[in-house]
């Protein structure tokens, strides 16, 4: 690593840590000409898959846009700001994990909709009806009678 003081090439660590719960690596370094002193961290680069939207279209994952989508289904119901965020990462962990460059909307839509099942099921019935675009008020019901026929996916887990 470059030395900020002198530009020199040559650097030493003499300290490592973890920080950020494991997430960085923070290193106290030393340049070998001018014998400053410096912090760099490290974090390791885990790229998002590519999104291929219903009409081809490619677009790079928006973390800003999946969350804008739970907040408009969530909003004005009760979940905590702290549960959608542990959501939004497990969603973020699971496309990371399929090791895919590119992942299909309807994949990224099934996750989030399941997520949303568990948080509130009224938030649910919003996102699905636009999601899968409820033409009139038999969808909503028939929707609604899968989930009660479905078993209760919370409380005794």
């Amino acid at each position: 690593m470059y030395c900020p003081f002198c530009t020199a090439e040559d650097t030493k660590v003499i300290d490592s840590r973890l920080v950020s719960e494991g997430a960085q690596v923070r290193r106290r370094r030393e340049c070998v000409t001018c014998k400053e002193r410096f912090t760099s961290y490290e974090v390791a680069e885990l790229l998002m898959p590519r999104v291929i939207k219903h009409d081809g279209n490619r677009e790079p994952f928006d973390e800003q846009k999946l969350r804008s989508g739970f907040l408009r289904a969530l909003e004005k119901r009760p979940v905590a700001m702290e549960d959608i965020e542990a959501v939004i990462s497990q969603i973020k962990h699971a496309l990371r994990v399929t090791g895919e460059r590119e992942i299909d909307s309807m994949m990224l839509g099934e996750l989030v909709m399941d997520h949303l099942k568990t948080l509130d099921q009224v938030a649910y019935v919003r996102f699905a009806s636009v999601y899968r675009s409820f033409q009139d008020i038999s969808e909503f019901r028939d929707e609604i009678e899968r989930l009660e026929a479905e078993p209760a996916s919370s409380g005794s887990d």
